[in-house]
């Protein structure tokens, strides 16, 4: 899919929220104790998916910095793992959902 510039308020709005997801829960990795942070990050990194899907990736690459989805993946098995998991699914969803879109059957990195 080729790069979209936007203007659209939406579009902003959506980046400034996976930047503010992704700096409150910056340090995630180490905090195993605290599953909402990894929730929060995957969300975050799922709307960013999302948006690179819809076209929007230079805006999402220069909103914020992309984590290596393989230091998350690799604790899928663990309660945390399973609430970045589950974060990252709804960020994708429901950024799909908002920008009226229909999300891709898979939403594994591929």
């Amino acid at each position: 899919m080729t790069t979209q510039r936007s203007d659209d308020p939406l579009i902003t709005r959506l980046l400034e929220l996976a930047r503010e997801l992704s700096e409150g829960s910056e340090g995630y990795l180490e905090r195993q104790d605290d599953p909402q942070l990894w929730y929060n990050r995957g969300y975050a990194n799922g709307m960013l998916a999302a948006l690179h899907r819809l076209g929007y990736g230079a805006e999402a690459d220069a909103a914020v910095e992309p984590d290596c989805y393989d230091a998350a993946r690799d604790q899928a098995h663990l309660a945390w793992g399973k609430a970045y998991e589950h974060g990252r699914e709804m960020g994708i969803g429901e950024t799909y959902q908002v920008t009226g879109h229909h999300p891709p059957e898979s939403t594994q990195p591929g």
